[in-house]
């Protein structure tokens, strides 16, 4: 029996990133969008680097969600002004992104954020995907694309005109608007962070951003942030260093001055002993001076006495020499010549 074979035409598989757009032609609706998802990306950096050591996850800003093939194929993209997909690659097949392809990459993201710069109509409309009675097919709502065919499981909208920020958490298949927290932060608790708006200053404008915290309230930084804050502690540190070090410099000059004052009050010291020890000296000087004196003086009356006694002693031996010089009949005058005496002298001792 002969098989007839019959050909079935399949049809041609979904398209993956490299074949949609990755644009609709449209303009960035103010400037803040640009800026603002910078400032998002940056300071989340450390945060997911923490969550993804592995680089496993993705982040879109203003990049197409395919979620439904269509002609034309953007009519089936939404385009968050920013969103976070976890564990995916950075890459695929060592290329970036032109395009999230729901059908291709099956996660949804965790985080998506419009920043309207209406009134937020467009970003809340919750109109579902039909068709109508001329068999035309209604575009759906962002809010019901979000909600009920990608599933993202936060989605925030931030009203720039008024600053306001509604954020909504997937729950069951259906989203909740979220309350704030004291601190008017909503808590995204898979990442254990929380997002709000911050009144500041950033790349030379000064608004209303929205910003990242960590669970304790402290504001996440960009890395230029970082940068300036380590900057500030090392200057902080720097400064600290340097006071430390003048305050070491100071007690050295103190000490030093201390030991110069002991020095001083050393050497005056050793002045009053030297002074102390030359009047001594001079005393003792003066006593060895009145000593030889005295020594001179005694040494004058030993000599006078001894000059006395010999004085007395000559006159003794002459009073006696003269009786016997007259017992040998020599005459007075005789007698006074040789004894160096006078007549009178030689006859009053005689007498």
């Amino acid at each position: 029996m002969q098989q007839t074979k019959i050909k079935i035409d399949l049809p041609p598989t979904f398209p993956d990133h490299t074949e949609l757009p990755d644009e609709d032609g449209t303009f960035v609706k103010n400037f803040q969008e640009h800026p603002q998802s910078i400032l998002l990306t940056d300071s989340i950096g450390p945060i997911l680097q923490q969550r993804h050591p592995d680089g496993h996850y993705a982040i879109g800003q203003d990049s197409g969600i395919y979620w439904r093939e269509t002609d034309p194929p953007e009519k089936g993209a939404e385009a968050p002004d920013w969103f976070y997909v976890p564990n995916v690659p950075p890459l695929l097949n060592g290329e970036f992104r032109r395009s999230y392809c729901l059908w291709r990459e099956y996660i949804a993201p965790l985080v998506a954020l419009e920043f309207a710069s209406g009134d937020g109509t467009e970003e809340l409309d919750k109109t579902p995907l039909s068709v109508s009675l001329d068999a035309q097919i209604i575009r759906p709502g962002k809010f019901w694309v979000y909600e009920r065919i990608i599933k993202i499981s936060y989605y925030g909208v931030y009203i720039i005109t008024t600053g306001q920020l509604e954020m909504y958490h997937l729950e069951n298949g259906s989203y909740y608007q979220m309350s704030p927290n004291e601190r008017g932060h909503y808590f995204i608790e898979p990442l254990g962070i929380e997002l709000g708006i911050w009144q500041g200053s950033y790349q030379n404008q000064t608004l209303s951003w929205l910003r990242w915290w960590d669970s304790e309230g402290n504001l996440l930084l960009t890395g230029a942030e970082r940068v300036e804050v380590e900057k500030a502690r090392s200057d902080r540190l720097a400064n600290i260093a340097e006071q430390e070090h003048q305050q070491v410099e100071q007690e050295r000059q103190r000490a030093e001055q201390a030991h110069q004052q002991v020095e001083q009050e050393r050497q005056r010291a050793e002045q009053e002993r030297q002074r102390a020890e030359e009047a001594h000296q001079q005393a003792e000087q003066a006593r060895q001076q009145v000593e030889q004196e005295r020594q001179q003086a005694e040494q004058e009356r030993q000599r006078a006495e001894q000059a006395r006694q010999q004085v007395e002693q000559s006159e003794l031996a002459r009073r006696n020499a003269i009786p016997q010089l007259l017992a040998t009949g020599m005459s007075v005058e005789q007698i006074a010549q040789i004894l160096s005496l006078t007549v009178e002298e030689v006859r009053k001792i005689s007498g």
